[in-house]
């Protein structure tokens, strides 16, 4: 639990690390020189300078928009620590969305990366004081050359900075200070159900999350982060930005997107100690190497279905993972969405240190979770000290019921929408999730769902899609599946694994016509055997086959509601 006598905000704990730290290495890129603390603090305060200089002041709004890199952290940190209100924008937001962002957050500047400038191009400069490229940090002005900013912060800047200081001093003005309550960042989410809100979070919501969540995997200076999710979303940027500058550790980025030629090298280089990463992507590591190097031996598969075989191989394979992630992890941290219980079974017995976390960006995030060495099969571990989590509404058989949240991490409110801030933040301080779940006798959480993804059976049942689609995604041919209420019907859409399928039908010499009949085959008998595993009240009156991928949030959620609507 945070300390009542720290200082919560971000400058007090950026300053505080890069005062202890310093000739530690805080930032890099895995192919570049590391940025020391020390070097990390001067870059920062160059880069508030040039800012102020700019006429950016406590509470305006900067944008940043771009991919994973050390540029980014130095940003959000300068913007932050200044008093400014950093938004960060999600690089796959569609164009309309980011300039939506930036009108409505009404942001004074923008950091952007070359590799999206084109989706603010299009935007009229005179509505912001400065556009910074984020590759290098120079200035763009379309009826100018690119002026390099720390050439400009060399040569101007400073001067400028010292005669307006000497201004300020004289007529005995100062720069406001940063206090615990004043807003640190706006985040606009993109939710499963499409409906983009500004999340204002304070620098004691941010800097308390962080301090909280920091006990729970013990991050160290001799921690190692390679950062994989995008950093504008509230998940990564609190545990894997926030989190190890304010324990001292290092945090790497890859240049390249992460693709396994470029992802692989990257983890043998750094051996990171620490991952953040979604369900998505450890469940296709599972798929397509560990059940695809089993599938090609009949009788590995067939042994593979005995447990206590299974578990022996699980072990083996498990040392295998380990070497593939560096050697070194220790803490494989898994949020953002339900993980797939079959998943978390191989995990468990290949003992690879995976723990499971649950929040929310409206929470700033962790509301619940665990170390490595303490979680339990399903359950996302216990609330985080000093948080109070209740269920409301529990089902007397179950005790599932609504989960809400009161505590220092639970966000301000909804940007501009006093309506949509007033439906889940109660007066005295309750935060309602929409998340469905309930507690053990151990205090661990289990989430079951979404509120709003609920469906009624004939006769009044609680149908949880998300039970259905875990037994639907068990099967190898499976990648992903959505559940929903058609008419009264169960209708589940199926993303089959192509890649894996083409194979086959490459071997077996099939006509397009022949393909499409295997493929309908196949959901029949898939239909048949989910059905036979779930209550009467739960079947599936027909699949629908999903040829596209699903199109998902920042941490990798179906978007439900662009599948959803009668019809489809």
């Amino acid at each position: 639990m945070a300390n009542h006598q720290t200082e919560l905000t971000l400058t007090h704990l950026f300053k505080s690390s890069c005062a202890r730290f310093s000739d530690r290495t805080a930032l890099a890129f895995t192919d570049e020189p590391p940025i020391s603390y020390k070097e990390l603090n001067e870059q920062v305060n160059h880069l508030i300078e040039f800012l102020r200089n700019r006429g950016v002041e406590k509470g305006d709004k900067v944008a940043i928009l771009g991919e994973n890199s050390p540029h980014w952290a130095i940003a959000y940190f300068a913007v932050a620590t200044m008093g400014a209100v950093v938004v960060p924008i999600l690089p796959d937001f569609h164009t309309t969305e980011i300039h939506h962002i930036l009108r409505h957050s009404g942001s004074k500047v923008i950091f952007v990366s070359e590799r999206f400038y084109y989706k603010v191009e299009e935007l009229e400069f005179s509505d912001f004081s400065s556009i910074i490229l984020l590759d290098n940090f120079s200035i763009i002005n379309p009826q100018t050359s690119k002026p390099n900013l720390r050439k400009l912060i060399a040569e101007k800047s400073k001067e400028l900075y010292k005669i307006r200081n000497l201004v300020f001093n004289f007529i005995g003005l100062k720069h406001k200070a940063v206090t615990e309550d004043d807003v640190a960042s706006i985040i606009y989410t993109s939710g499963t159900m499409g409906h983009s809100k500004g999340v204002m979070l304070t620098h004691k919501n941010l800097a308390w999350n962080a301090i909280a969540s920091s006990k729970i995997p013990n991050i160290n200076p001799e921690d190692r982060m390679l950062s994989v999710l995008p950093m504008a979303h509230v998940y990564e940027c609190t545990l894997g930005l926030i989190l190890p500058i304010m324990c001292g550790a290092s945090v790497y980025y890859i240049k390249k997107p992460p693709t396994p030629a470029v992802f692989l090298p990257a983890l043998q280089k750094v051996k990171p100690t620490a991952i953040l990463t979604v369900p998505l992507l450890i469940e296709k590591i599972y798929k397509t190497r560990v059940l695809a190097e089993i599938q090609k031996k009949r009788i590995l598969r067939l042994i593979y279905k005995l447990p206590a075989v299974r578990k022996r191989i699980n072990k083996t394979v498990g040392k295998k993972l380990k070497e593939t992630f560096g050697g070194q992890i220790r803490f494989f941290g898994i949020g953002g969405s339900k993980l797939s219980a079959e998943v978390e079974k191989f995990l468990r017995e290949a003992e690879f240190p995976y723990a499971i976390g649950y929040g929310l960006t409206e929470t700033s995030p962790l509301i619940a979770g665990s170390d490595a060495d303490k979680t339990k099969f399903r359950s996302t571990g216990p609330v985080v000290e000093g948080l109070e989590v209740k269920i409301v509404n529990p089902k007397p058989d179950t005790g599932v019921g609504e989960i809400i949240v009161r505590g220092p991490s639970v966000m301000k409110g909804y940007y501009k929408d006093d309506e949509r801030t007033s439906e889940v933040l109660s007066e005295d301080g309750w935060f309602h999730t929409g998340d469905l779940g309930n507690f053990d006798e151990d205090g661990y959480l289990f989430i079951q769902g979404r509120l709003k993804n609920v469906i009624l059976g004939p006769s009044g049942e609680n149908i949880y899609p998300e039970a259905i689609e875990s037994i639907i995604n068990r099967s190898d041919e499976v990648l992903e599946s959505l559940v929903y209420d058609d008419n009264r019907q169960l209708v589940a859409r199926v993303y089959l694994d192509y890649e894996r399928l083409e194979a086959e039908f490459a071997n077996l010499k099939l006509t397009e016509t022949q393909i499409k009949q295997k493929i309908k085959e196949l959901l029949e008998n898939l239909l048949k055997k989910v059905n036979e595993q779930v209550s009467s009240f739960s079947r599936i009156a027909r699949f629908i086959e999903q040829k596209e991928p699903f199109e998902k949030t920042a941490t990798l959620k179906i978007k439900r509601y662009l599948y959803t609507s009668t019809g489809n």
